[in-house]
């Protein structure tokens, strides 16, 4: 059975942290070098008392709302998130209660980070392959900034709170291809944090300071930059490549490659190395910042309303971050 996008909506909180209040707080990171290297204008950030559930609700809600979704038509749920209200139970749980969900539909949390939403979809794809399910709400969550040290200008400048919902059918307007998928778990301590779980349960307080002046605890977000861009510089091309293969077209069948939105020197870096023009490669980060596993769909929501999509037309879906862990699908238009 064939599955399909059939719906997209996300959620931003209210609060704000621009580069005006950023370059206040680190006096040599100014407005300007922040726009120019990394595209970000502006990122939402969740209040003290809003967590990643709420955020995923209120995506959810949105989605039932502007496409007149039905919540008792949902029979599973597909939680992506790093940053769960709980360790037990599952968050799935409690967002099928509270969305009024049936209680015959499935539900699960899954963590994976830039990666999630492509996963998300492969997991979704499996479960109506499978006929274990029809309408699969597909949601991912992020608040990233709950984990940032208050003096690390890098993350504070990069990451931004956000969700989105996504409804896959056996119906809707974009049919959902083959998937290449990878893992690389030797990277794991380039992104990650340490302590707070059960292996480091203790949260240290004890801060260091890397290059480039930026200030991380284990307790907090820890993020190697060049590791990061080593790993993507090496294997995003070649998930490119792998999964234009899987699906039996070529890069000139390809209308928009939406990648993970991490930041614009990155993404430029990765344009220009693939040869994609860029009109070819959609950006879209400037007023919500690296959202993480919400960023494919944003950018994908955003394009649809900002480029003219005919019948047939394909684009190249593809996550990659933390893990390290990679996805890449084609999408293509009915």
């Amino acid at each position: 059975m064939q599955a399909f996008i059939k719906a997209v909506s996300y959620y931003l909180p209210e609060n704000k942290l621009t580069n005006a209040e950023l370059s206040a707080l680190f006096p040599e990171w100014g407005v300007e070098k922040i726009a120019n290297k990394i595209g970000i204008d502006t990122r939402h950030i969740a209040a003290g008392d809003q967590f990643a559930s709420d955020m995923a609700i209120a995506a959810a809600q949105q989605l039932f709302e502007e496409h007149n979704v039905n919540p008792a038509e949902i029979n599973f749920i597909l939680y992506c998130t790093q940053s769960p209200d709980y360790f037990l139970p599952t968050t799935a749980c409690i967002i099928q209660d509270k969305l009024g969900i049936p209680v015959k539909a499935g539900a699960l949390d899954f963590n994976l980070g830039c990666s999630g939403y492509v996963y998300g979809l492969a997991l979704a794809k499996g479960l109506i392959a499978a006929g274990i399910a029809t309408n699969i709400l597909l949601l991912t969550s992020e608040t990233y900034s709950k984990f940032i040290h208050p003096k690390d200008k890098g993350n504070l400048t990069i990451f931004g709170d956000a969700a989105a919902a996504t409804l896959v059918s056996t119906e809707g307007f974009a049919a959902i291809g083959n998937f290449e998928l990878g893992t690389d778990g030797k990277g794991a301590g380039n992104l990650m944090v340490k302590q707070g779980a059960i292996r480091y349960p203790e949260k240290s307080a004890d801060t260091v300071q890397d290059g480039y002046g930026n200030e991380q605890s284990p307790g907090n977000l820890h993020m190697d930059g060049p590791e990061i861009f080593a790993f993507t510089s090496k294997e995003i091309p070649a998930l490119i490549t792998d999964t234009l293969k899987k699906n039996g077209v070529s890069k000139a069948d390809i209308g928009q490659f939406i990648l993970h939105q991490a930041n614009q020197y990155m993404l430029e870096h990765l344009r220009k190395k693939m040869d994609i023009a860029p009109e070819n490669f959609y950006i879209y980060m400037a007023n919500v910042g690296n959202t993480v596993s919400s960023s494919v769909p944003i950018a994908l929501y955003e394009a649809m309303k900002e480029k003219p999509v005919q019948p047939q037309a394909k684009w190249l879906l593809a996550g990659f971050g933390v893990g390290y862990s990679w996805a890449g699908t084609v999408i293509t238009f009915i």
